[in-house]
């Protein structure tokens, strides 16, 4: 489709004024998005996404298609709020789409990829199921330039956590298109043993060529999606002694790290993973229980994450250690070469571990990214410590292990950001106090409140659900809902897992168990806004997140026989206009994160609540074959 000249002029006015910002991200390029619902009344609710490059000024126009016939605008005046619209006059056996049209100036731009109708509020994804396995974590990303959103799912079978022996399945990976279309599958083998503390898997653009890879961990006899083997095929590497701590660990042989290509699953590079696992016995330190192994339980935990270490381009993160000695390994993939930019260690002791590193048992079972001093480059959050972008200890709260981690902007009326742990005390480390909970900034680790020292809290959470107090509650351990200052202001949620945009407002919803809840804040109870009747895999949903339609988030959840995904969305309008919350960096890399260890909800970078002031642009431009209007490459094409 021919452009107007006088909309290819404006376009490129906007690329220049847009390219010209300093230190840009790259970001994926989507498309609009659209989501188009059936409702029970025969309307049909349509959601589409806002850019975080789009202009402040940009409306939209909606079209109908049915059947054979051509568009028809839905709208009589261009959609300039919420990008949402609830069709009435849609009432038709005929099959219909819709997609839309940008306006800028009066101008209607190109239009959106056309979108088919749901007839439920969920797409059902069939998967290639296998037997003995189930559907596991997964994750989102774009692994064949066409806009769209892929789904990468861990089939897993028999998983054991660390501290359990036993010989596990072979950890299966698949990429589906969202019809159900298999892309391919990746099997790490017999010497990659299952279970959430072992096979972390970044799925993400990391050389910038608008198409995702994915990295993880390998061994011998890993088979990636085209049927090559990497290393040995022949090796066994586990361990066989029934009744022994060590029986079905992998103790011995060589560890790699591979990058695949996202729509093929080929193997692009294979190098030794760093660190390696010896010596076996010196992961122990004051983290959990404060003890020390020599049978491969600590040695073998196992994070990662994707970071903008240079505020331009995103490295992979591998990491290894939680309870004592923790490595990073910041690896570059560029132009088919896959290089270290750095490796943070906090060094090897043992019992007593008096001459321990400070940031030596300070990990926990999940971490995040963010640019906690705002300098334009990302920080690995790894529990009660902090890795600078340079691989260097930015600074360690001495708090040490924990289940339970949260960092957002939560409280808009301070500066920066702030983080909300979880703590371990058990055993050895009741000695220390540390808090059961605690609030601190995010740039200092300057603690803002806490309570409740000596006690084993096992989870927490951080959301605004209250509107009668400023900012994010928090709850976890011992007492109640607690405000910004840690004061306790009632009753809290009995979810601690997950929160969720949903509804029309601002605040944050809960996911509990297979239902989306909404906590109202004056019976202190809450109550159920969408249920769902499925439960997903591993401690939550197999994904969630905003992956499709407006700034709303949806659910990536496993049909109750086993052989298919559902991707719920919500239904109910929202006159909020917000652009979507993949434009957010630090949004988009909890995406990436998300399927680490013990899973939890991404937060954006900024102060998403109640009263919240408009959201910040975000400083990205968009590279691939998208529909963006503005924030793209010049040589990415407009659609």
């Amino acid at each position: 489709m021919m452009t107007h000249p006088s909309i290819r002029i404006a376009l490129g006015l906007l690329l220049t004024v847009c390219t010209a910002t300093p230190a840009q991200r790259q970001m994926e390029n989507l498309t609009r998005g659209i989501v188009a619902v059936r409702q029970s009344d025969g309307s049909v609710y349509i959601g589409w996404r806002l850019f975080g490059t789009d202009p402040e000024s940009v409306a939209f126009n909606l079209y109908r298609i049915t059947g054979t016939n051509g568009p028809t605008k839905v709208n009589e005046t261009p959609i300039s709020g919420a990008t949402n619209y609830v069709d009435r006059d849609a009432e038709t056996d005929e099959p219909l789409q819709y997609f839309v049209r940008p306006v800028l100036n009066g101008e209607e731009l190109e239009p959106s990829r056309p979108a088919p109708l749901w007839h439920t509020n969920y797409l059902e994804i069939p998967i290639q199921s296998i037997p003995e396995y189930r559907p596991g974590d997964a994750s989102i990303a774009d692994l064949d330039g066409d806009g769209e959103y892929e789904i990468v799912l861990h089939q897993v079978s028999r998983g054991r956590d660390n501290a359990f022996a036993g010989i596990t399945g072979e950890p299966v990976f698949d990429a589906y298109k969202l019809d159900g279309t298999h892309l391919w599958r990746i099997n790490l083998g017999i010497n990659i043993r299952d279970g959430e503390h072992y096979t972390q898997f970044m799925v993400y653009d990391l050389d910038g060529d608008g198409k995702a890879e994915m990295a993880c961990k390998t061994a011998d006899g890993t088979t990636d999606g085209t049927g090559q083997i990497i290393g040995d095929k022949e090796k066994d590497w586990r361990t066989y002694k029934e009744g022994d701590r060590t029986h079905g660990r992998i103790l011995d042989g060589p560890e790699y790290f591979t990058i695949f290509d996202g729509s093929t699953g080929k193997a692009l590079k294979t190098v030794d993973y760093i660190p390696n696992r010896y010596p076996i016995d010196g992961w122990g330190g004051i983290g959990g229980n404060g003890g020390n192994d020599n049978y491969g339980n600590r040695c073998d935990r196992f994070l990662a994450c994707v970071a903008y270490l240079d505020g331009e381009r995103p490295s992979v993160v591998m990491c290894r250690g939680v309870y004592g000695r923790i490595v990073m390994a910041a690896w570059d993939w560029r132009d088919g070469n896959l290089t270290s930019r750095w490796v943070f260690d906090s060094g090897i002791s043992y019992p007593p571990f008096d001459d321990a590193s400070l940031f030596s048992g300070m990990g926990g079972h999940s971490l995040s990214v963010a640019d906690v001093d705002e300098d334009g480059k990302d920080e690995i959050v790894y529990h009660s410590m902090v890795v600078d972008d340079n691989g260097r200890g930015l600074y360690s709260t001495g708090l040490r292990h924990g289940d339970s981690m949260h960092i957002s902007d939560m409280y808009p009326d301070r500066p920066g950001q702030e983080v909300f742990t979880i703590h371990e005390n058990e055993d050895d480390t009741v000695r220390f106090m540390t808090p059961g909970a605690a609030m601190r900034d995010a740039r200092t680790g300057e603690l803002l409140w806490k309570h409740s020292p000596g006690v084993d809290v096992g989870a927490g959470l951080a959301a605004d659900i209250d509107p009668r107090h400023r900012g994010y509650e928090a709850w976890g351990g011992p007492g109640g809902l607690r405000d910004s200052r840690g004061n306790e202001i009632g009753p809290n949620p009995r979810s601690t897992r997950f929160a969720i945009w949903w509804d029309g407002d601002l605040l944050r919803e809960l996911l509990s168990r297979s239902a989306v809840t909404k906590w109202n804040w004056e019976t202190s109870a809450e109550e159920t806004l969408f249920e769902t009747g499925v439960r997903g895999g591993g401690r939550g949903p197999n994904l969630m997140g905003d992956f499709l339609g407006d700034w709303r988030e949806e659910l990536l959840m496993t049909a109750p026989d086993g052989q298919a995904l559902r991707l719920y969305t919500t239904t109910i309008p929202t006159k909020r206009r917000l652009y979507t919350l993949v434009h957010d960096p630090q949004y988009r890399l909890a995406i990436a994160w998300q399927n680490v260890v013990y899973n939890k909800p991404p937060h954006p970078s900024f102060f998403l609540g109640d009263g919240m002031a408009p959201a910040p642009r975000p400083e990205i431009y968009l590279i691939g074959k998208g529909e963006a209007i503005m924030g793209t490459k010049p040589d990415s094409p407009n659609r």
